[in-house]
Order: C-alpha cells, then structure tokens, then sequence
C-alpha cells in the first residue's frame, strides 16, 4: 500500500524538476523555450516509459497525468511556465501530452501483450515530434497550412522518416505478433502517415 502512494509521488517530484530545471535554463540561462520545451517533451517520455515497469494500476497513472494537466492548463491560464508555454503560437501538444499517456497506459492494460501498444506511442510522441519542430525550425523547407498551423515540408518529412525507424525497431524489439519484413515496413508506413497527420493538425 506505501508502495503504491510512495511511487506516483517520486515520479510526480521527478516531473516537477524537470519543469523547474527547463525554468532555470529559460530564465538564469536564456535558453529559448523552443529549446526547453523540447528538454521537457523528451525528459517526460523518458519518464512516462517508467510506468510500466513501476505503477500497476491506471489509478496511479491517472493521479500523474490528471495533476499536470490540471497544472499546464493552469499555466496556460495565468501565462505560466514560459519555458514551455512561450512559443509564440497557441499549440494543443503540451495538454494532449498527458491525455496520450493516460489512454496509452489504459490501453496496454487491457490488451493482451499490450506492452507493445504503451511503448511505441510514446516513444513516437517523445522523440518525432522535437525531431520535426526541431527540423522544421533550422531547417524549413516548403510550408502549409492545416487546422490553423503553419507546417513545414521538412519537419513533416522528418517526423515521418523518424516514426518509421522507431516503429520497425519496436515491432521487432518487442512483437505482438510476428511480422513478415514487408507488413512491418506497411504498418510502420500506415503509423507514420497517421500519426504525422494527427501531429500537423494538433500540434
């Protein structure tokens, strides 16, 4: 029972020093929250890929992702957190965020061999998506414009050759089923288009 209360509070602590680490940087550093943000992006999928292995029940889950989503809308509210907020643009991604790990982590415990179904979302969502933003911005190639954003080609590319890497590397890391090489590449192919055009619209 402490287990179960001791646990969510350690990784909650670990969440709010990287939140407060990304503030250090933004303000004592001047790093760009177009930096920050990414550091926070990348250091919450790191952590979030801890769930399985120390939360057992959606509840403990739950309790992580509902309180940073309250405290990011919060933030959003009463212009907080400039290390991730200050962007420039108004962006669903930061409290979609803790929703995707939620439904993931529900999903992997109600199907079987589920591991699979928690880990590579997340994996997608924690490293393609600073990948394109990051690509998009140094490296901008071609724009559009989808549900109010602006694109560009480049990070769109990016985000889509990145997704396909993660996605063969973890069918065959850890399979739900065995996959013959030309499905892996069709799945990895129909993953990435999808969830590259989730994140244009979304993110």
């Amino acid at each position: 029972m402490l287990q179960e209360i001791v646990l969510p509070l350690l990784l909650a602590s670990c969440f709010l020093i990287l939140f407060g680490f990304a503030e250090f940087l933004y303000h004592r550093k001047k790093v760009k929250a177009e930096w920050t943000r990414k550091i926070v992006h990348i250091g919450t999928g790191i952590l979030t890929l801890t769930f399985p292995v120390l939360l057992h029940s959606h509840w403990q889950v739950l309790f992580l992702c509902g309180s940073f989503l309250i405290i990011l809308l919060i933030s959003l509210r009463y212009n907080m957190l400039p290390s991730i907020n200050n962007i420039g643009r108004f962006s669903y991604g930061s409290i979609l965020y803790p929703v995707v790990v939620y439904g993931t982590y529900l999903i992997y415990t109600h199907v079987e061999k589920g591991l699979i179904m928690y880990y590579l979302p997340i994996l997608i969502l924690a490293i393609c998506d600073p990948v394109a933003a990051l690509t998009g911005k140094h490296y901008p190639f071609g724009s559009y414009r989808i549900g109010g954003n602006n694109k560009t080609l480049s990070g769109s590319l990016s985000f889509f050759i990145v997704c396909i890497l993660i996605t063969l590397t973890t069918f065959y890391a850890m399979p739900l089923v065995p996959l013959e090489v030309g499905t892996g590449i069709f799945y990895a192919i129909l993953i990435s288009s999808s969830c590259n055009c989730f994140r244009s619209y979304w993110y």
